[in-house]
């Protein structure tokens, strides 16, 4: 009896400091996560065309900081109008921490070369009042990850990337957050400091006007952090445009860790139809699907192809009959009818290319997008062949050259991007005889068609009574 009490208060002591460590390694975690002294930090707001892509590509840029394990916080400044489902994904999915503020009034809305997109990227200034942290690096949401890039905590109080020779780019920046600082910027903003373009870009640039005349970031030993301001490396913001063409993603002079897409403003790497224009579009987009999936889109996609498939289906079988239309013998109005027709089939032919790259969900996978567009475009051509009676093959040279230019681009062995880029102008001016061909053939076959009997009675036969016009 005494050797089972005894072993019974011996296992009772071991649960005991079990519990101990374990109540110690949990509150020693705890302590670790909810003291974090350095933060990524990205901006979200409401009012533009595109809020939800941005939603979308802010989730994504968080989910691959959280998969390369960065040291840091992640924080996602928040207007209040965002919706409260996107700040609880944010939040219990995606691990964010997630600050809602108002957003910042911008005085140069009403200056001429103003940019409507760009009125509340000056909600960025909050960065510098988030005081908890040490350093903070601030992102766009079209930044790329190639690598973490936590060194940069050790920088000093501003650190930007020069990607334009004068001007350094408010993509990526460090900075030490500062109530003086974010006060002083504020009222700058209330006396409409001097901003060349009304946004975040034209507004730091200015207030750190000498950053060019700072040293370069170098790496300090010990873990210790810099005071000051510094030019940070380019491979911290490489211009996905001219990094491709020339330096294949690689810079010599520094890491490569961030891509950045600042060019054109529908050449971002979320939309479907920016790959293979941008190569490393498809990247983000499979850093989205081993992330978030496509589900919002998918309904969407289904709902297209079922009409799509509707369209060719119907129009095959159901050619419509111009026999049916009587028209009065006027030869005046023949021609003015001859001349509408005509209109209307050219303006269905350029309908067939356009309107599905616009109703397609704009952030899609590449290949499900190009997919559908190419369905969508043979869709809609079936109608214009089969109402006016034109040849098929004539008609779908651009389907066939827009495919054709896709080959070419997503060609994974040209040895740099000019290489690339010429094959696309030999490409193109190889196939220009082509489709000078098609259009010459499709005009003389709709002018044939429209001037045929099935169309308008010849001049002399009998006709419908005066004034009778209709269609059935």
């Amino acid at each position: 009896m005494a050797r089972r009490k005894e072993k019974r208060e011996v296992g009772g002591f071991l649960t005991f400091l079990l519990l101990v460590f374990a109540v110690f390694e949990t509150t020693a975690s705890e302590e670790k996560a909810a003291h974090s002294r350095n933060a990524y930090a990205t901006m979200l707001y409401m009012g533009t065309p595109r809020d939800y892509e941005f939603y979308v590509a802010t989730r994504v840029m968080i989910r691959s900081l959280v998969r390369l394990d960065v040291e840091a916080d992640l924080v996602v400044i928040a207007s209040l109008e965002v919706p409260l489902r996107w700040v609880r994904a944010l939040e219990q999915e995606d691990g964010a921490k997630v600050v809602r503020v108002e957003n910042l009034n911008n005085p140069y809305k009403d200056q001429p070369n103003f940019d409507r997109r760009f009125k509340l990227t000056l909600n960025k200034l909050y960065a510098w009042s988030l005081v908890d942290y040490d350093r903070v690096i601030m992102l766009d949401a079209d930044n790329l990850f190639l690598q973490k890039t936590d060194e940069l905590f050790q920088c000093g109080k501003f650190c930007a990337v020069f990607i334009n020779p004068c001007i350094f780019h408010t993509g990526l920046f460090v900075l030490q957050p500062s109530k003086e600082v974010f006060n002083d910027m504020v009222h700058e903003l209330e006396i409409a400091r001097d901003n060349p373009d009304g946004a975040d870009q034209g507004f730091i640039g200015s207030y750190f006007s000498d950053l060019l005349d700072q040293p370069m970031f170098h790496l300090p030993p010990n873990g210790t952090k810099l005071v000051g301001t510094y030019r940070l490396p380019l491979g911290y913001q490489m211009d996905a445009t001219y990094y491709y063409l020339r330096l294949r993603w690689s810079v010599p002079c520094g890491p490569n860790s961030v891509i950045t897409f600042p060019g054109a403003p529908w050449l971002k790497p979320w939309y479907w139809w920016a790959w293979p224009v941008l190569p490393l579009g498809i990247s983000w987009h499979e850093q989205r699907r081993q992330t978030l999936g496509y589900a919002a889109e998918v309904p969407a996609v289904l709902i297209q192809c079922v009409i799509y498939l509707g369209i060719i289906a119907m129009t095959r079988l159901a050619r419509p009959s111009f026999s049916k239309l009587c028209y009065r013998r006027s030869e005046k109005n023949t021609s003015l009818i001859q001349i509408g027709i005509k209109t209307i089939a050219i303006w269905s032919i350029l309908a067939s290319y356009v309107v599905p790259f616009f109703i397609i969900p704009h952030t899609v996978h590449p290949l499900l997008g190009w997919s559908l567009y190419l369905l969508g475009s043979l869709s809609l051509c079936s109608i214009a062949i089969n109402a006016f009676l034109l040849p098929m093959l004539p008609l779908l040279v651009p389907w066939l050259g827009i495919f054709g230019s896709l080959l070419v681009m997503a060609f994974p062995w040209y040895p740099d991007g000019v290489v690339r880029a010429l094959a696309v102008f030999g490409y193109a001016f190889c196939a220009a005889p082509f489709l000078w061909v098609a259009m010459v053939k499709v005009m003389a076959c709709l002018q044939v068609s429209i001037e045929r009997e099935a169309f308008f009675p010849k001049l002399g036969e009998s006709s419908p009574p005066s004034g009778f016009n209709k269609l059935y």
